[in-house]
């Protein structure tokens, strides 16, 4: 009995062995890592966590339950793809003389459903216009056109069912849909001031505080509505509660584009002298400047994901910012200064300028030096219609272009987001009354503070790693902050100079920064004084030794 009792385990011990030891080869365990690995790419939440490098035990296997979570939710998130009923696809050419952009309307018509056919529409207003603004709900579902005379109108372009239809006869700039509710609610800068009517045309507030807005923005997470001056003054209201953030001074003239980053909610407002600033509630400075162009910005589009931003000017240019690290990718010049942009949920990009309208693919997000002017993948225009705004509808391969004849919806293969995620609130083209009631409480519950809005939104969550010196440093009131320009300004000169070298390694030429710009004036002080001194040596030396003298003595 004790030799039977003694060999047991060793059987175990083999067979535990023989399990750690699994061939790799193994057909069934590759296809399952790879899996896993896909999954984990696509879904993934961040690094993997290393629980072996923490020494608490406790902490350790919870690290590690929680590592496990992760990746079973990832794999789960891979295995339900199977079930999205449609997949995205552009138009594509037989052979290589085709052009896609030659492709007109009615052989797109011809060529797919009846149902997607009604889609691309046209509504004549002669006499109306100019329709300068055309906007989805975040849902696809509903459309809100506005004339600069003052006719105002909503309708569920779908079904062509009219919502209401407004005649102000007053100036409108600019009309933006608020939170997806049963009242489509939506708000219209007018001359003096910004007014919210329902989704019956009755008007429900008037905003004074929001005098001669030229622009507005609608915040969904944070139930904000922004709005920017002719004076450059950004306005912030609730419209949860009616409470109203302090204002924000641009000082830098009229805006002439204004558009939110949908990632993290940063306000992008285009100036005349060609800046592009950020904004935030928080800060009564801009958070960061760029200067894209050399004359007046006249739009701004910013990508779902928060990654490019795509800003057109008067000098002709339309230029692709990465601004996760403020850099520019690239620069294409435009036959007519670009007046209109818009991203579509698949990256794609429409650009309105002079009566055209052009449609480019996701390449132009991508670094190509020898990229000089793409080509587009679809185009509209040739009817001497000038163009007022683009706009990409949610969830639907539509633009809808309002210009000064009215309003036209066009298809376009390939922009929209063909599986919506209908547990994102506000994001559901099949929700019925009841349920967006029931959503639009879950917003409000859920209702993310202004205070939260940064240039990184994961900053919520993230470990104080500031040392106990630096805090004590932050609460002394009289410590003078160490000046790095002061600093670099007693190191050596010359051309390799440590100024010089800090402007050189700085980062972008386009970004404006306070450091940067006391760095080139001492530089540019710096050569005027040897150029004095080049001078009187000259004159000390005389005609026949002024070569000698040199400009950095």
């Amino acid at each position: 009995m004790a030799t039977e009792r003694g060999s047991k385990p060793k059987s175990t011990e083999v067979q535990r062995k023989s399990q750690k030891g699994a061939p790799i080869d193994d057909e069934d365990a590759r296809a399952v890592a790879l899996f896993t690995e896909e999954a984990t790419k696509q879904y993934g939440r961040g690094d993997r966590i290393r629980p072996k490098s923490v020494k608490d035990k406790k902490l350790r296997s919870n690290l590690r339950l929680l590592e496990n979570k992760n990746k079973q939710a990832a794999i789960e998130a891979k295995n339900v793809e199977i079930l999205l009923e449609n997949n995205e696809g552009l138009l594509e050419t037989e052979h290589e003389l085709e052009r896609t952009y030659k492709v007109r309307q009615d052989e797109i018509k011809a060529a797919v459903g009846t149902e997607t056919a009604k889609k691309g529409f046209e509504l004549r207003l002669d006499g109306l216009g100019p329709y300068d603004v055309c906007e989805y709900s975040r849902n696809g579902r509903d459309l809100l056109i506005a004339g600069r005379k003052g006719h105002v109108a909503t309708f569920d372009w779908r079904d062509g069912k009219l919502g209401c239809e407004l005649q102000l006869n007053e100036t409108v700039r600019d009309a933006r849909w608020l939170h997806v509710s049963n009242q489509k609610n939506f708000a219209v800068a007018q001359k003096k001031c910004v007014y919210i009517y329902g989704g019956d045309g009755v008007e429900i507030h008037q905003l004074k505080n929001h005098s001669e807005a030229t622009h507005l923005e609608y915040l969904p997470y944070h139930f904000l509505l922004s709005s920017i001056s002719t004076a450059g003054i950004i306005r912030y209201t609730d419209v949860s509660t009616g409470q109203s953030l302090g204002e924000l001074y641009t000082k830098l003239g009229p805006p002439t584009a204004f558009v939110q980053n949908p990632h993290n909610a940063i306000l992008h407002v285009g100036h005349q002298k060609g800046l592009v600033t950020l904004w935030s509630p928080n800060s009564a400075s801009p958070l960061v400047k760029l200067l894209p162009h050399h004359g007046p910005v006249r739009s701004l589009a910013v990508d779902k994901s928060g990654t490019y931003m795509v800003s057109t000017s008067q000098d002709r240019r339309m230029s692709v910012w990465d601004i996760r690290m403020f850099k520019e990718i690239h620069t294409h010049h435009l036959r007519v200064p670009g007046t209109s942009l818009s991203i579509s949920d698949r990256n794609l990009t429409a650009v309105g300028y002079g009566t055209q309208v052009n449609i480019y693919k996701p390449e132009i997000f991508t670094h190509n030096p020898d990229l000089v002017l793409p080509t587009p993948y679809m185009a509209w225009g040739g009817e001497g219609i000038s163009t007022g705004r683009v706009r990409f509808c949610p969830f639907e391969d539509i633009l809808g272009i309002g210009h000064e004849k009215g309003f036209t919806s066009i298809i376009v293969p390939g922009s929209g987001e063909p599986n919506p995620d209908t547990l994102e609130q506000g994001t559901n083209p099949f929700e019925t009354s009841k349920q967006r009631r029931e959503t639009e409480v879950h917003a409000l519950l859920e209702k993310i503070q202004p205070e939260m809005i940064a240039l990184d939104p994961n900053f919520v969550g993230n470990l104080d790693l500031t040392s106990h010196e630096q805090r004590m440093k932050e609460r002394d009131l009289d410590h003078k902050e160490e000046d790095k320009i002061a600093k670099l300004k007693k190191r050596g000169r010359g051309r390799n100079s440590a100024l010089r070298r800090y402007l050189r390694k700085s980062g972008s030429k386009n970004v404006i920064d306070e450091e940067k710009e006391r760095a080139r004036e001492i530089v540019e002080r710096r050569k005027e004084r040897n150029v004095e001194k080049q001078k009187q040596l000259k004159k000390a030396y005389g005609p026949a030794l002024e070569r000698f003298a040199k400009k950095g003595v």
